[in-house]
């Protein structure tokens, strides 16, 4: 039986194409280049899509016409199953060595060592049977080498199964649809400032539940019921988080009538058997109610989410906030279309750690890409101010630098790590002012596959940490090369 799409391809592009696979393969890992593979053939073929935050997010269903494979490792992202091509397979991955060197690492909290290396290496089969099945599995491996002190939990996670989930679309109509998702899946909600892959660190998270993704009209809405999974240095051993369960609804739309503009509303619910502050240790009940306006409208573009948490931490009630902003303008009459943008945020503390109340604010799942990949201080128990230059010098090439200030938004509360973990007591010290961090990040992409960044950041200590502990400045420099396909 003859296919009828391939009635307007030539028959001989496919062949040729799997040919030259295993050599154009070879060609593009050593020398980034990017053969044209491409048949003579009229059909349109949409631009090469970008790499997705979520992998499982993108779509290669386009590739069914051999004319649009224009990259040498194409014939990997579709591969059919069936005489309809509904049936078919995506195959990709990544892998990313990162070095790091810390001079005072937490302002000499922690142990001096040398450089050291990190390496991800992850790997996924995207398998579509038809129009209304599909199954998405995928490994990681995440290895840390020479850090003083051995790995943290985001830098080593020998070899585990990273995301395994089957969606099923349960209804497909013109404005509206319903899939439900099951299994092991990434979450990533909005600006990810609270829910996210964790794609800075090492080692990325991952959920284990159910999902209902609906689609209705101008709405997107997600409804979710997880477990965190809980990232293990060994192998095959990631299992749910004892003692923790993380469930929500999330919806987003476009606003019409402020136009470029967008709102999320959401509630997220987070239960923890064991939950430590500098307060103490119980457990954690808690319901985040949170919105966000953003958006873009000629050269300004904005980002603004309050957020109001509430519930209990043991016998005691929690009341805590959050609200995180980033305005910018990009000057595009000039070189480089320079951005200028502010980020101002701010977090609450605990007011007095011996009243049983709570008012530390919990950042859930944060992304860990605060402040240009380096996190020194989490968004917790703290005011921030960062000003902001983004300068690309051409399509491959940007530079960004900041300079973030941070205080204390409590003083009877200390300072926390990005994941909420307690960095340092606030006892001790009546001080607010934390630190000044200057950062300089160089990003270049010579092609899709490929991206080397290049970081150096400084932070200067303020009286906080002077009175309560080392205090040293710190120096860190890092350099990363990522390939992906």
């Amino acid at each position: 039986m003859t296919r009828n799409p391939e009635a307007r391809y030539s028959a001989a592009c496919p062949a040729r194409i799997g040919k030259n696979l295993a050599s154009a393969f070879i060609s593009a890992l050593l020398t980034f280049g990017i053969p044209n593979l491409s048949c003579a053939d009229n059909s349109p073929c949409p631009q090469q899509p970008t790499y997705k935050y979520l992998r499982y997010d993108e779509d290669y269903s386009y590739l069914n016409n051999p004319a649009c494979r224009t990259d040498a490792l194409d014939p990997l992202k579709f591969i059919a199953l069936n005489h309809n091509d509904d049936w078919y397979l995506s195959l990709g991955g990544e892998l990313r060595e990162n070095v790091e060197y810390f001079q005072n690492p937490t302002w000499g909290q922690e142990p001096q060592g040398p450089a050291y290396l990190l390496q991800r290496y992850m790997a996924h089969v995207d398998l579509h049977l038809g129009k209304r099945v599909r199954f998405f599995g995928q490994v990681k491996s995440g290895l840390e080498n020479g850090r003083a002190g051995g790995p943290r939990v985001i830098d080593e996670d020998k070899l585990d199964v990273h995301q395994a989930f089957l969606d099923v679309l349960l209804i497909s109509a013109a404005r509206h649809s319903i899939k439900l998702r099951a299994g092991r899946q990434e979450l990533a909600l909005g600006a990810r400032r609270f829910v996210s892959a964790r794609e800075g660190p090492n080692v990325r998270q991952s959920f284990d539940g159910i999902r209902l993704i609906l689609s209705a009209n101008i709405w997107k809405v997600d409804i979710f019921a997880t477990r965190p999974v809980q990232t293990k240095v060994g192998f095959f051993d990631d299992l749910p988080s004892p003692g923790q369960t993380f469930w929500g609804i999330y919806a987003t739309q476009p606003l019409h009538w402020l136009p470029g503009a967008n709102m999320d509303i959401y509630y997220l619910g987070l239960d923890r058997t064991r939950a430590q502050f500098q307060q103490g240790i119980a457990s954690e009940i808690r319901h985040s109610f949170g919105t966000r306006l953003w958006g873009q409208r000629n050269a300004w573009d904005y980002d603004i989410e309050p957020i109001y948490q509430a519930g209990s931490f043991g016998i005691g009630n929690i009341r805590a906030w959050a609200i995180e902003s980033e305005t910018g303008y990009t000057v595009r009459s000039w070189w480089s279309d320079p951005r200028l943008a502010i980020r101002a945020d701010a977090a609450s503390g605990d007011r007095d750690p011996n009243h049983p109340d709570l008012q530390t604010f919990n950042p859930l799942f944060p992304r860990g890409l605060y402040h240009q990949l380096v996190n020194l201080n989490g968004h917790v128990n703290f005011l921030d101010l960062d000003p902001v230059l983004v300068s690309h010098i051409n399509k491959q090439l940007s530079l960004t630098l900041d300079w973030a200030f941070f205080w204390r938004e409590s003083r009877g509360d200390g300072i926390y790590r990005v994941g909420g973990n307690l960095l340092r007591p606030g006892t001790g010290s009546k001080a607010r002012y934390l630190a000044s961090q200057p950062s300089l990040v160089a990003e270049w992409r010579p092609q899709r596959h490929v991206s080397v960044i290049a970081i150096y950041t400084h932070s200067s200590p303020g009286p906080f940490l002077r009175e309560t502990g080392p205090a040293e400045s710190v120096n860190y420099v890092s350099a990363w090369l990522s390939y992906k396909f």
